[in-house]
């Protein structure tokens, strides 16, 4: 592997601390926003989510439409409800989920990404 070093001509140490500290001001929303794009990453959470901001949806219905298990959905399901990506309603016996309004700006811009050209590059 080929050592690559830095080379610069003069260290601006003005812009350095200022974002140095913008990094430090905004440490909250990033742990934040990092949590919740970690569970979204996941390929049937992704779809989860896709799903339930057209329309609510009970597990069951989502078990079904990815044909997967019941309790599998539960558990992708409770990961987003636990870092507040989804809550829930309960309409007789039936529980249904849908996106909450503190994160559904960031679910937005995540699933406008879908249907977009994206060019992903894999180690050969």
């Amino acid at each position: 592997m080929k050592n690559i070093s830095c080379i610069r001509e003069e260290k601006d140490q003005l812009k350095i601390f200022s974002y140095e500290n913008a990094l430090n001001e905004n440490v909250l929303e990033f742990a934040n926003i990092s949590k919740i794009v970690g569970l979204i990453g996941n390929n049937v959470r992704l779809k989860l989510i896709w799903l339930i901001n057209e329309e609510s949806f009970c597990v069951c219905d989502l078990a079904d439409i990815l044909q997967m298990t019941v309790p599998a959905i539960s558990q992708h399901l409770r990961k987003l409800k636990d870092v507040n990506i989804i809550a829930s309603i309960r309409k007789k016996q039936t529980i249904f989920y849908h996106i909450t309004e503190e994160n559904k700006l960031i679910v937005n811009q995540v699933l406008g990404l879908i249907n977009q050209p994206i060019t992903v590059a894999y180690e050969k």
